[in-house]
């Protein structure tokens, strides 16, 4: 599956925001990952239908995939293991997040498609770790 567009792997439930960017031509992750608090309660002021929780949600998906390079599958996983900014990535270990994807698979009795390696955690932690100490 190739992803044409940063908008396309949103899952239906995010339709109301997708619509939203597409109709502001707010589709790449750069303009998306550089929203701040007040665009995005601007957003929900101009359309009631999209939710501050998922406009966040779209908002670390896409500066995950702006800063570290994650693909956006990859980024949602994150986000659903409780990982939702640079900096909770920064003060993570990789055995840490492996144990929470794990639960995540577990509870959910799926094994996940994204491959996820010791070693591609421990790059994403310390890209995280970088991008952290020069703020």
């Amino acid at each position: 599956m190739k992803i044409k567009k940063f908008l396309d792997f949103l899952p239906t439930n995010f339709r109301h925001e997708k619509s939203f960017f597409i109709k502001n031509n707010l589709t790449d992750f750069e303009k998306l990952s550089n929203l701040s608090d007040l665009d995005i309660n601007e957003i929900q002021r101009k359309s009631s239908l999209c939710t501050l929780t998922n406009l966040k949600k779209i908002r670390a998906i896409a500066i995950f995939k702006k800063e570290i390079g994650i693909s956006p599958p990859q980024a949602y996983l994150l986000l659903h293991c409780g990982i939702s900014s640079l900096k909770s990535l920064s003060l993570s270990t990789p055995y840490e997040l492996e144990r929470k994807i794990g639960r995540l698979e577990r509870i959910l009795r799926v094994k996940t498609e994204i491959d996820t390696t010791f070693t591609l955690l421990k790059e994403w932690i310390k890209k995280a770790n970088q991008i952290e100490k020069s703020i």
